[in-house]
């Protein structure tokens, strides 16, 4: 009785809440392209910090790119929490429905004492369909991700493929993959299997990693361009000899995704300001965060000179209570501009691109090097606590003798990386609660053509209407296309004689093999492929991935797909 109570509630509540409550949706006049841009884990006093320091440093600059189209709030959590993470966040805005901390645009299971919105337990580990996969399939629209982290990476994982863990990259690098994307750009190198890189290639992608001048040159309509081994660098740190700024990647991106006559979908995000923000180092966090801005104009500049684009910019959640004037500081909100940017202005590197700086130096040269990237010496204390980092490989201390007792409290840290950032910070005037994301609202920023923005507050699920209303279809056309191409084989193939067959390989998924008296389907996770016949030698390609859940051992597929069994 109280599953069917919690459904009908579901049916009842979740409905008008995710859509009579969303006012002017049904007024937004569709557009051909759609840009969506995520800061990750972007608090609003991480804008007002990169905000001063561009003005201190540029003082015919007092604004960000995005400024102008600042136009309101979003109320960002997870199905059960206040509180999330990327996945189910930005999830939630490419999906239209809340999920718990760690699935990429899945279904959760429902949690009835503490779920924010009823959910239907009857659907937990369903894939859900995302408006980039919606936008290929019902206008053929290409589509096209940047970002800095290494690809299967949550946010851009939640746009592409669907899982209930983030960290099974086993699992979401194929879906990535599979699923035409016609313009991938960002980190992961070594994540790229030889299987997945054969498919793109035999399916006329150009695939370039760590090669900057190929993707500068390349002309192709599909592309993917890696750099690095998993994530890419802080812009401050970025060797711009190797690898490209989010401002070039959008813009090449852009210039490829434009000529589809169809339009596109483009998402972009700055993927380490949230990095930098669980790291707690504000150099990091506000001179990404300033990349990302750079990009933004970029989309904003293609968006108004082409007429037929909307730009949404949103974070997916706060991270770490950064706050411009912290209590040790006394008298800190009296301080001049100077005073709170002065210093803060002189660092050329990162905590993560100090720490490699300092490992790649003997010890005698430490002093040098703070004076040339960070425009101050070490004083003592400092010294001795750098000297007693765990991972500081050419301190004069031996390893066997570092600890905490005598260095100053404020400054130990076991990590190279977290000892810079406590240095950076302790000579500024920010403060930190937490290395975790937070819970507070994020700004909302958009450029539509015809002015048909969304103002005031929205919650990440009545975003995501705005999105599917830019692309002239409701929220409820995504509900339809998870239920078309995401039904339970049990489902699809109950009149048919069906086997999963286990992987031989180790950590291998298993096959599902489908058969009548005179037709076979053999089918594997994670791609768009169906190999049809006896001896499994004719391809059906399908314009949506199958996916395979583990916890209910389930392959989550197209319900037309019997039709090929008849």
């Amino acid at each position: 009785m109280k599953k069917i109570i919690i459904l009908l509630l579901s049916l009842a509540v979740i409905l008008p809440a995710y859509g009579a409550e969303i006012k002017d949706v049904k007024n937004v006049k569709p557009v051909k392209n759609v840009i969506l841009m995520i800061p990750d884990g972007t608090s609003l006093a991480t804008v007002s910090i990169a905000r001063w320091l561009q003005w201190y440093n540029n003082p015919e600059m007092p604004k960000l790119h995005m400024d102008p189209y600042l136009c309101g709030t979003v109320r960002t959590h997870s199905s059960n929490a206040p509180i999330g993470d990327s996945a189910p966040t930005t999830s939630c805005y490419m999906t239209g429905y809340p999920s718990r901390t760690g699935y990429v645009s899945t279904y959760p299971v429902d949690d009835p004492d503490n779920d924010i919105y009823p959910m239907d337990p009857s659907r937990a580990y369903q894939p859900l369909m995302t408006v980039l996969e919606a936008g290929k399939i019902l206008h053929n629209k290409a589509a096209g991700l940047v970002f800095t982290c290494e690809f299967p990476h949550a946010t851009p994982a939640d746009c592409s493929a669907h899982s209930y863990n983030r960290g099974k990259y086993n699992w979401i690098a194929p879906q990535m993959a599979h699923n035409d994307l016609s313009v991938v750009i960002g980190g992961g190198v070594s994540i790229l299997s030889e299987e997945d890189e054969a498919f793109l290639k035999a399916n006329g992608y150009t695939v370039y990693k760590n090669d900057l001048a190929g993707m500068r040159n390349d002309r192709s309509d599909k592309m993917w361009a890696l750099y690095g081994n998993r994530e890419m660098a802080y812009d401050l740190d970025r060797n711009p000899d190797e690898q490209p700024s989010i401002e070039e990647m959008t813009r090449k991106a852009i210039e490829k995704l434009s000529k589809n006559e169809n339009g596109f979908f483009l998402m972009v995000e700055g993927s380490k300001i949230d990095w930098a923000a669980h790291a707690n180092d504000p150099v990091g966090m506000a001179t990404d965060f300033l990349a990302f801005d750079r990009a933004c104009g970029a989309a904003l500049e293609f968006a108004m000179k082409d007429g037929e684009t909307a730009v949404v910019i949103v974070p997916d959640h706060g991270n770490s209570g950064i706050s411009l004037g912290v209590r040790h500081r006394t008298g800190y909100d009296k301080l001049t501009k100077n005073d709170l940017f002065q210093a803060f202005s002189q660092y050329k590197l990162t905590a993560e691109g100090f720490a490699r700086k300092i490992n790649s130096a003997p010890s005698s040269e430490v002093q040098n090097i703070f004076r040339t990237y960070a425009g101050f010496e070490l004083n003592d204390a400092e010294l001795q606590a750098l000297y007693h980092c765990k991972d500081y490989v050419n301190s004069p201390v031996p390893e066997n003798e570092r600890s905490s007792e005598g260095i100053e409290p404020s400054l130990y840290s076991g990590s190279l990386t977290s000892f810079m950032s406590k240095l950076i910070t302790s000579k500024t005037c920010f403060g930190f609660t937490t290395g975790g994301h937070t819970g507070e609202e994020v700004f909302l920023a958009a450029y539509h053509p015809q002015g048909d923005i969304p103002l005031g507050m929205y919650t990440n699920v009545e975003l995501n209407a705005y999105l599917c209303a830019l692309f002239g279809f409701d929220r409820n056309k995504l509900d339809e296309l998870s239920m078309q191409n995401f039904a339970r084989h049990t489902e699809v193939f109950n009149d048919y004689k069906y086997e999963i067959i286990p992987s031989k390989e180790e950590n291998g998924s298993p096959s599902l093999v489908v058969k009548n008296k005179k037709k076979q389907l053999t089918i594997k996770p994670f791609t768009n492929i169906v190999l049809s016949g006896k001896k499994a030698n004719e391809e059906i390609r399908l314009n949506s991935v199958i996916v395979y859940v583990d916890k209910n051992n389930t392959f989550y597929l197209p319900k037309n797909l019997s039709e090929y069994l008849k």
